[in-house]
């Protein structure tokens, strides 16, 4: 769909303008424009006085996001998201990026990650309990709440380990429920999310005077040091970090499991194929992540899932010069959107792209798209920091949870897109469990 074009024109644009990226409605809005316009196209943004460029082609994103990435910064969204993050990993620029990225990549190194087989085993093995009480009362589950809770869970054990008991038997609960029980991510909720800030900072001060060993990423932060000047990170710092761990850690993986365990109840065939080769491989309480990333099928059935459902669906940077994208001039601060959801189902490069395939992750067919033309954790430098991790929950919980129940949807709201921050389903999805 792309069309080559002298540098010194513009790309189309439609007749109506509004707020791309930023709308609730933005998402079907430019599936309407790619189908008309094309790869690249632009669209005025009255509120910013502004056209924002929006893109699709592989080459065009590698451009963007790995052969000219010191050109483009973090755009569209990036205040309200600070709001949330304040200045993590997530959210940061230049020289304070690059310090707090070079300071944590150390934790997501596979030698670390493997480390937390066991915890990741236990929070399933909970799970697996809970629903062989609510399969014999044969009511079903609402996998996009259970989805988040696992994820939660997981998240907030791996960051701060078994100071979470303490802290919820001291709040009568678990003081970072608001996550999941809020699920608006709007200023209210920013507001109550950072007022979490009192709580990280007591633990935080009463790791640092208690002496005591812990294996976690909070331990490991603490641990960290500048590479130049050795100072520790400062506490402003580490209690953003945390709270991006959080965020970043919980909300995506939630996402993704939801919606692939829904294309899995819908097509009986992979299910087959996937119990196949779960039953197949020998059961342990605490699979490595070797042995999660030797289910090779169960493996493509996520990416397939992630492709068609980016949880990040959506990628935005801003040009600090003028650059040429899609053969077009880009000017200097304009913004760029790389809608993922898009790029994922691009016709030039997926045959049937609506189709749920997990084959098309088989290593055969590695070689038949573009290297950018599937990125659900992004690319270059700033590409998603807990990849590995991610891949490693998502991999023990299929081969632990698949491994007992098949999930049959129930139909009982409608199924429609919720593109905000996240991809997630605007209705929560319900599932009855049929005991294997």
């Amino acid at each position: 769909m792309s069309a080559a074009a002298p540098a010194n024109t513009h790309p189309p644009e439609p007749d109506e303008p509004f707020d791309v990226g930023s709308t609730d409605d933005s998402l079907e809005r430019m599936i309407g424009l790619f189908r008309t316009l094309g790869d690249t196209y632009r669209v005025y943004v009255p509120a910013r006085g502004s056209y924002t460029y929006v893109i699709h082609h592989p080459d065009d994103v590698k451009r963007v996001l790995v052969s000219n990435h010191r050109n483009y910064i973090k755009g569209i969204g990036l205040d309200r998201v600070k709001i949330l993050l304040g200045k993590g990993l997530m959210t940061s620029e230049g020289e304070m990026w690059k310090r707090q990225r070079y300071m944590m990549q150390p934790f997501f190194h596979r030698r670390v990650v493997t480390r937390f087989a066991q915890l990741i085993g236990q929070a399933n093995d909970r799970f697996i309990a809970r629903w062989e009480q609510i399969s014999r009362r044969g009511e079903p589950v609402n996998l996009t709440d259970e989805m988040s809770e696992l994820t939660l869970q997981i998240v907030l054990r791996s960051i701060i380990g078994t100071d979470l008991d303490r802290l919820s038997a001291e709040a009568g609960g678990n003081p970072f429920e608001v996550v999941t029980k809020d699920t608006g991510r709007n200023l209210q909720f920013a507001f109550k999310f950072r007022s979490l800030t009192k709580l990280i900072a007591a633990l935080i001060e009463r790791r640092r005077g208690s002496g005591e060993k812990h294996f976690d990423f909070l331990a490991m932060l603490l641990a960290a040091r500048d590479k130049d000047s050795g100072e520790p990170m400062p506490e402003r710092d580490l209690i953003d970090e945390v709270l991006t761990l959080i965020v970043a850690g919980h909300e995506t993986t939630a996402s993704a499991l939801n919606w692939t365990w829904y294309l899995i109840s819908q097509h009986p065939e992979v299910e087959s194929r996937l119990h196949a080769e779960i039953d197949a491989a020998a059961e342990v309480t605490a699979p490595s992540l070797a042995d999660m990333e030797s289910l090779a099928y169960t493996q493509q059935v996520i990416n397939e899932a992630l492709r068609l459902y980016p949880p990040g669906w959506l990628l935005s940077r801003r040009a600090l010069e003028a650059d040429e994208l899609g053969g077009y001039a880009v000017p200097a601060g304009s913004n760029v959107l790389l809608p993922l959801y898009l790029l994922h189902r691009h016709p030039d490069f997926w045959t049937d792209p609506e189709a749920f395939r997990p084959e098309r992750f088989a290593p055969d067919q590695e070689g038949t798209r573009p290297r950018f033309a599937f990125m659900p954790f992004a690319a270059g430098p700033r590409h998603c920091i807990g990849e590995t991790m991610a891949m490693y929950e998502m991999l023990m919980h299929l081969y632990k949870l698949a491994r007992h129940y098949r999930l049959r949807y129930v139909p009982d709201q409608p199924l429609e897109l919720e593109a905000q921050i996240n991809l997630r389903t605007r209705y929560p999805l319900h599932m009855k469990l049929e005991r294997r």
